[in-house]
């Protein structure tokens, strides 16, 4: 017999949902999230971006937006997003290294009979392997007496054993010869680069250029060198301090390249000529960061703009940076003057307290320290203290 189901019996009826049902609310809801979080972001946006923390008074983002010469021209106001072509210029940078690199720099580092033999490398074992990646690069002397005994090791074979697999990490002076070369080459480029488009720049001369009808003012040059300053350099672009920025960028490159040339000259043995660059070096450094950067870029930056465009907060934050900039290079100077003391004395740049790479045989420990160079290269080619001296001597990050 065929049982009919009727209204109200069996399954229950389906309960009334205002909104349509389940889905629909989830839809509602989610749509009231993402309106939400754009009005979040729409503010966050608002507050960083504030005209009044980053321009002058009277002016305003939409003021940068339109063309500052005839319609049509071409021309525009520096912007945000302008800042994004860097990355692609960087990557093409890095790609024109890798071929100076293997293609002139390491065929002129053979010409002078610079060999690409790293240091001794460390007999395999296993147990120390592990304790190298795992536990200690430098181990102390409660563990070393623990695997002298588990290997039937002397505790000065192990010291010795670490020490050589210390130095396998380190690159080769071939290797440094490279990107000492490189780095020669794009700072002396980059630094005459400079100079021949800000001989023709007004500012150039008189730095109170820097300042009239700012921030309306035509893009002339723009580049971006020194990562320490990637912040300074950034805001100052997007707000248009362009003329007073490459002044400090053209000023700060002025030494570089003769860092890289002295460096150059110890790989290659010529030591007079390496001692020549690094005293020649250190009068650039010091004329430059304690001279001309004091007394022409923060006079202009800290009293000519108060004077022509009154100060704004975005002000108190760059010249912050630009103080701040300045009390690192009386440290550097310090250090440079240290060193070129101690050269003086010695007789030598080259001497140091520190070897380059750690001796490999007892002999080598004893006489290292008043032997090797003060010339220390990282695998990555990167800087310690913006390139410069450090402790004393000149090197890079280990």
């Amino acid at each position: 017999m065929r049982t009919v189901r009727r209204e109200g019996q069996g399954r229950p009826p389906r309960p009334a949902v205002g909104c349509g049902g389940r889905l629909s609310c989830g839809r509602r809801e989610g749509g009231r999230r993402r309106k939400m979080a754009a009005a979040a972001a729409a503010a966050l946006r608002a507050w960083f971006w504030n005209e009044r923390f980053w321009l002058p008074h009277n002016v305003t983002w939409a003021d940068l937006a339109g063309e500052p010469g005839p319609p049509g021209s071409g021309l525009q106001y520096p912007r945000a997003g302008h800042v994004l072509s860097a990355f692609p210029l960087a990557l093409g940078i890095f790609a024109v290294r890798l071929l100076f690199e293997r293609f002139i720099a390491k065929p002129c580092a053979i010409n002078l009979g610079i060999q690409d033999s790293g240091p001794h490398r460390a007999q395999p074992n296993a147990i120390l392997e592990k304790v190298f990646t795992s536990i200690s690069k430098s181990p102390d002397g409660r563990r070393l007496e623990g695997l002298s005994k588990q290997l039937d090791w002397d505790v000065r074979k192990i010291q010795r054993w670490f020490r050589h697999r210390r130095n396998q990490d380190k690159p080769t002076t071939l290797t440094k010869f490279c990107e000492s070369m490189w780095r020669f080459t794009f700072y002396l480029c980059i630094f005459f680069y400079g100079i021949r488009f800000l001989w023709t720049a007004p500012w150039f001369w008189d730095t109170r250029q820097c300042w009239y009808n700012y921030p309306f003012q035509d893009f002339l040059i723009m580049f971006v060198h020194h990562l320490a300053t990637i912040g300074l350099i950034t805001f100052s672009y997007m707000n248009n301090m362009v003329r007073v920025g490459t002044l400090v960028l053209c000023l700060h490159d002025a030494s570089d390249f003769l860092l890289e040339a002295a460096k150059l000259a110890n790989y290659a043995k010529y030591q007079r000529l390496c001692d020549a660059f690094f005293m020649l070096f250190g009068v650039v450094f010091i004329v430059t960061r304690l001279g001309i950067y004091p007394f022409w870029i923060l006079n202009t930056t800290l009293f000519e703009s108060w004077e022509l465009i009154g100060p704004y907060p975005s002000w108190w934050l760059f010249n912050g940076l630009l103080v701040t900039l300045q009390i690192l290079h009386i440290i550097w100077s310090y250090l440079i003057i240290r060193t070129a003391y101690k050269a003086l004395v010695r007789g030598k740049v080259s001497k140091d307290d520190r070897s380059d790479v750690e001796s490999s045989s007892e002999e080598e420990e004893v006489t290292s320290n008043s032997t090797k160079g003060v010339f220390s290269t990282s695998s990555n080619g990167s800087n310690c203290i913006n390139g410069h001296v450090a402790g004393g001597q000149w090197t890079e990050d280990e």
